[in-house]
């Protein structure tokens, strides 16, 4: 890959299998499996494809034992760098590591369990793990999962508080000893992505980024963000690895990646899209993965679409998110919230849940909620 417009952050190189992140290397592609983890014929088939259409990364999700004990068949059936998501399961990773390259961990799960253990001493267990496994570990810093005490801290800056909690991780796994880690620290916002990075890098230019706007949406939207903040970012030269987060159906799943390929390549030929600006209806979704519990949710999520698209020169927020990790909190800054559950979506207003509604009924009352914000008579 030819350089590209700006110098790159002078990062240090973490290595992922046979892929290196930063120091200097070409900014790698990641997409993510959205089969059940525990189906190993249709995992180890959708990472070949992720990697056929060009990731050079495939994450998987791993939700409990049965999921975990399905990783050394996929390894085997793979030759993609494999990185796994703990979520709130971080005590997973022992039984994960020896068939991965990488393990992603979100500090705001870090309390769901062994409550009396301190954060200190998980991530010290994390990276000890991950240091007999050589492993790669991601500090992986959500807006809608920040640990609660750094939402305190920072009440009316939520950037900062993200760039807070990302800053302390680092500092954790230094002194500890372990280099081998990239940051993530992501928002369905491109603008709040866009300054967090760049505040994270400036203090730690030496720490390689993974870039991604959460939620990003549908197609056209979600590619139209998505290029807002890469856009952005790597023309200054900061980021190392990129993930782009669609909400698709899996027979599709590999378009994140043709999205991600293309981005960069129109980065590195100087090749800037004018976009406009996010004014008016603002959808967000999260892009289909393993712990979508339902999988009508990326048709509802283009129901939602098309019901609302009479809302469209409103300035209103609508997140429809797919599971019951990312669906509490990250719906709680929309004005509209849909989280799906397995035979139910969880319809909020603000933080207030208004109720758990079938899938045939929530547009229903989506569309008078909607109205009453808009006030349509």
């Amino acid at each position: 890959m030819a350089s590209l417009a700006a110098p790159r952050n002078p990062t240090r190189e973490v290595r992922a299998g046979p892929v290196r992140i930063g120091g200097g290397s070409p900014v790698s592609v990641q997409s993510m499996c959205a089969t059940r983890t525990r189906d190993v014929d249709a995992t180890a088939r959708q990472a070949e494809q992720l990697r056929a259409a060009g990731a050079d990364l495939v994450r998987v999700a791993v939700d409990n034992k049965r999921d975990a004990q399905a990783l050394a068949a996929i390894r085997e059936r793979t030759d993609v760098a494999l990185v796994v998501d703990l979520q709130e399961h971080y005590r997973l990773a022992e039984s994960v590591a020896p068939h991965v390259d990488k393990l992603r961990y979100n500090p705001g799960h870090l309390h769901h369990h062994e409550r009396k253990r301190s954060i200190r001493d998980k991530v010290a267990w994390l990276a000890e793990v991950a240091a007999t496994n050589d492993c790669a570990l991601r500090v992986g810093v959500n807006c809608g999962s920040v640990a609660p005490e750094y939402d305190e801290k920072f009440p009316e800056d939520s950037v900062g508080a993200m760039v807070a909690c990302a800053l302390d991780h680092c500092a954790l796994l230094d002194d500890l000893g372990f280099a081998s880690y990239v940051v993530s620290l992501k928002d369905s916002d491109p603008g709040k992505v866009i300054d967090a990075n760049l505040r994270f890098a400036e203090q730690r230019p030496d720490v390689p980024l993974h870039l991604g706007v959460t939620e990003a949406g549908l197609l056209p939207m979600g590619e139209i963000k998505t290029r807002i903040a890469f856009e952005q970012l790597i023309s200054r030269g900061v980021g190392d690895t990129i993930r782009v987060s669609l909400t698709l159906p899996n027979d599709r799943k590999h378009e994140e990646v043709s999205v991600g390929r293309a981005i960069l390549e129109d980065i590195r030929a100087g090749r800037f899209r004018s976009v406009p600006p996010l004014a008016g209806l603002n959808i967000i979704s999260c892009p289909s993965c393993s712990r979508v519990e339902n999988d009508a949710f990326v048709e509802l999520a283009e129901k939602v679409r098309e019901l609302t698209r009479y809302a469209a020169e409103h300035d209103v927020t609508i997140a429809v998110m797919g599971c019951r990790v990312n669906g509490p909190g990250e719906t709680d800054d929309a004005d509209l919230g849909l989280w799906c559950g397995p035979r139910t979506v969880n319809l909020k207003r603000g933080t207030e849940r208004l109720g758990a509604f079938g899938y045939d009924e929530v547009l229903d009352r989506l569309r008078q909620e909607l109205d009453r914000i808009i006030a349509v008579p």
